[in-house]
C-alpha cells in the first residue's frame, strides 16, 4: 500500500479530529480501542473522492445533526498506517476491505459494516440516515 504525502492527508485526517475522533497509527492502537467496552464508531479514511463527497462529511452529519453518540470515535488511514489499517480490517469478520470503511462496534463487537459501496454517489445526508438507521438497530440512540 503506497504512503501518501503527509501534507496531502493532513487536513483529511483534521476533519475526523475536529469531529472528536482519535487517530490510531498502530496494530496495538486498534486492538486496544476495538477491545474497550461501550460503543465504538471505526472509520476507515482514504483520499478517495467518495471519502471526501460523502463519507467523512456523513459520519460528521450522523454526529452533529443526528445526534448520535458513540463511547469511542476511533479512526485509521487507508494508504498511511497500513498495519494499522489492516489489523482494523480484522475485526471485520471477512468483509472484503474496501476504503471507505464505517463499523459500528459494542462491547468489542462489530454490529453494523459500510463499506465503499455505502457511500458511492450518496449524499452525506443519505450516508448519515443510514448510520443513524444502524446506530438504532444496534441499540445506540441519540
Amino acid at each position: 500500500m503506497t504512503n501518501y504525502p503527509e501534507f496531502q492527508v493532513a487536513p483529511m485526517r483534521e476533519e475526523l479530529a475536529q469531529a472528536g475522533f482519535t487517530q490510531l497509527m498502530s496494530p496495538e492502537q486498534v486492538d486496544q480501542a476495538l477491545g474497550r467496552a461501550g460503543t465504538t464508531l471505526l472509520v476507515v479514511n482514504s483520499v478517495c473522492g467518495c471519502a471526501a463527497a460523502g463519507a467523512r462529511p456523513g459520519v460528521i452529519q450522523a454526529l452533529r445533526r443526528k445526534g448520535l453518540r458513540f463511547d469511542h470515535l476511533v479512526t485509521v488511514f487507508a494508504g498511511m498506517e497500513s498495519e494499522a489499517t489492516q489489523r482494523a480490517r480484522q475485526y471485520f469478520e471477512g468483509a472484503a476491505p474496501s476504503s471507505p470503511q464505517a463499523a459500528i462496534f459494542r462491547d468489542g463487537r462489530l454490529v453494523h459494516l459500510m463499506g465503499r459501496n455505502a457511500f458511492l454517489e450518496r449524499s452525506p445526508e443519505a450516508i448519515a440516515d443510514e448510520l443513524a438507521s444502524a446506530a438504532e438497530m444496534a441499540g445506540i440512540s441519540a
